[in-house]
């Protein structure tokens, strides 16, 4: 199950482990539209291998009937991926209660309670969780002081469920730079800054985030508890 699936890095994500034969649960919030096309497009390619299900993540209520849903789907369940999040700047002096609530909430709530539920079947199938961490979570961005906190909050939060999971499930983070740019639009001139500070002088794609999580699943059996930089060297 990759959270916040039907787009973007999400969606790459759930093509790339498709791809190579597994079957995807695709949760969204409010993008169905997106995600109903994706699982059409995946299942035209292998009947019945994707499935669309709806969750508001700022919901408690909502993470234990997600992952049992999931798991009746496909019987059991493998691989989660805690992509779905929330982005935007809180400059200190105009920080509110609810981005509070919504960034730690997405990006740190979230990922815990949807781990928690889904550690029995994974514990069952020696499985795998990979949270999309950021290198922001390590290295802060200037006004977006609360989701920096919440990131770095996932990075800890992914060491502590190694330790508590293993030795059956593997915990492991991945943290891109510049793989796709935010939806608010930001300059060209940003772009560039941005680029020219990582090591390769280039961006980078949402699939090399997704192939990063494929190795993770297929060919990394004995690396748990560690955060894999996906930043082109800008984290150096």
């Amino acid at each position: 199950m990759i959270t916040g699936g039907a787009r973007r890095v999400g969606a790459a994500i759930v093509r790339t482990l498709h791809a190579a034969g597994a079957n995807v649960v695709v949760h969204y919030r409010s993008s169905a539209a997106d995600a109903v096309a994706l699982a059409d497009e995946l299942n035209r390619q292998r009947a019945d291998s994707a499935h669309c299900l709806a969750a508001n993540l700022l919901d408690a209520d909502s993470y234990q009937p997600l992952v049992a849903k999931a798991i009746a789907q496909y019987g059991a369940l493998d691989i989660l991926v805690n992509n779905a999040s929330s982005f935007y700047a809180t400059p200190v002096g105009s920080i509110t209660a609810a981005q509070w609530d919504d960034l730690v909430g997405t990006n740190l709530k979230a990922p815990l309670f949807l781990s928690q539920a889904a550690a029995p079947s994974l514990r069952a199938r020696r499985g795998l969780i990979v949270n999309l961490v950021d290198i922001h979570g390590l290295r802060p961005l200037r006004a977006h002081p609360l989701y920096c906190v919440a990131k770095a909050g996932l990075a800890m939060l992914t060491r502590s469920l190694a330790r508590e999971l293993g030795p059956e499930i593997r915990v492991n983070g991945i943290a891109p730079g510049p793989v796709l740019w935010p939806e608010a639009e930001i300059g060209r001139g940003l772009q560039e800054e941005i680029v020219d500070k990582t090591a390769l002088k280039r961006h980078g794609t949402p699939d090399d985030v997704a192939r990063t999580v494929l190795f993770l699943a297929k060919d990394a059996p004995f690396i748990t508890g560690q955060i894999i930089a996906v930043d082109g060297g800008r984290s150096i």
